[in-house]
């Protein structure tokens, strides 16, 4: 199993206001719980992660929006635009059996039934009804995350995942 020390949980969009909130994307499955972590650790572009505090944060319509020490203008929130965020993993809730964060299965192998390799986990998204793996191998592939059904097994140890699903 990978031992990240950090996981992904969101990424910082636009500007918001003119006193340096920013609006956030949330990758978390209840959006707003994204504020109960702190530090959040930035990496924009290349750059190594660094820890910012949440100054304030808050739902606003649809979506989140947080202020950050330090962060007091449009000018200043802009230098973070488009950064991830991510946690220390141990602040994250332990999950149940055959529960996995995201972060665990990008990179895996997809073998299928057939013991036919179909790629690797590049990533997953959000579809309303289930998620979805997005795999890449010599073709790419969209598998509906349903475990018992589609998904077969899940081997962290030996960086696998078994699916009912055809090479095509």
């Amino acid at each position: 199993m990978k031992k990240n020390i950090h996981i992904i949980i969101g990424k910082i969009g636009s500007t918001y206001g003119v006193h340096g909130w920013l609006k956030i994307r949330t990758y978390t499955e209840f959006g707003s719980n994204i504020l109960d972590y702190s530090p959040w650790y930035l990496t924009v572009g290349n750059d190594e992660a660094k820890p910012y505090e949440i100054e304030e944060g808050r739902v606003h319509g649809n979506g989140i929006i947080a202020k950050f020490a330090g962060i007091n203008s449009p000018e200043e929130g802009r230098l973070l635009t488009g950064a991830t965020i991510a946690v220390e993993r141990a602040q994250l809730p332990p999950l149940k059996n055959n529960e996995y964060y995201w972060s665990d299965l990008i990179g895996l192998t997809v073998i299928n039934k057939k013991g036919e390799q179909l790629g690797e986990v590049i990533y997953l998204m959000a579809t309303g009804s289930n998620d979805v793996l997005v795999v890449k191998g010599e073709k790419e592939f969209a598998i509906p995350y349903l475990f018992g059904k589609v998904i077969l097994n899940v081997d962290l140890k030996k960086h696998e995942i078994h699916v009912d699903w055809e090479l095509l």
